[in-house]
């Protein structure tokens, strides 16, 4: 796995470069090169792992949203966590942020749910793993993923101030424990899933939050209307 040749942004690439020469990142590029040649269909394309870094560069990062792992299903994941491509079904929990974006700041719910228009505006979309084999939900959780984005966590914690973090559901908030809440908002709900939306996601009130604290910290506020 080649940073220059994934042309991860130049803001990443002075601080991440050093990680892809650590044997873990070594380990998982062997694991991934293997995986493809045994016929095994790997999501995003090569080209789109690092989609929600290259979108968001470090010094335009206002506010992270934290997946899990891509969608592995054909056509939908290209990068960024809960977007998908223009054409493809909304999948349910982005239905459901949609919801939630209409009751809190009376968005109107689009058509597609391709959120690039969010990371343009510095909303790092970026998932805690950045691959999966088709149709195997978690199939490249814990080989080495994790490391890489907790060391993307770490520089937005460090060389940023009042970023919003939004941890939906218990993974995202274990994974966001080292945040420095004091300088930075950390907003924690349940996952929007339709198995947890109900408990807390819905009527949370994160997007108007996230709004009025980058508001009051003098950074721009997020235009949340998907068009």
């Amino acid at each position: 796995m080649n940073p220059k040749t994934s042309n991860l942004h130049p803001d990443w690439l002075l601080h991440l470069c050093d990680e892809f020469e650590q044997d873990y990142m070594r380990e998982l590029s062997s694991y991934l090169k293997a995986e493809k040649s045994q016929g095994k269909v790997i999501y995003p394309e090569s080209k789109d792992m690092f989609a929600a870094l290259n979108a968001t560069p470090l010094s335009s990062v206002r506010l992270v949203i934290l997946g899990q792992d891509p969608y592995h299903g054909p056509n939908q994941a290209h990068g960024l966590s809960f977007s998908v491509m223009p054409g493809v079904k909304v999948p349910p929990s982005l239905r459901n942020m949609y919801k939630e974006l209409e009751a809190d700041l009376a968005c109107s719910i689009p058509s597609h749910g391709h959120l690039k228009s969010w990371a343009d505006q510095g909303v790092l979309l970026l998932n805690a793993v950045l691959s999966v084999e088709q149709a195997n939900a978690g199939s490249h959780q814990g080989k080495g993923w994790e490391r890489f984005t907790d060391k993307v966590i770490e520089l937005v914690n460090t060389q940023c101030s009042n970023v919003v973090f939004m941890l939906w559901g218990a993974y995202a908030q274990k994974k966001g424990e080292s945040i420095d809440v004091t300088k930075h908002l950390v907003l924690k709900a349940p996952h929007p899933s339709p198995l947890s939306a109900h408990r807390g996601f819905f009527g949370c009130g994160h997007f108007s939050k996230a709004n009025d604290y980058l508001t009051a910290n003098g950074r721009q506020p997020i235009d949340w209307q998907v068009r």
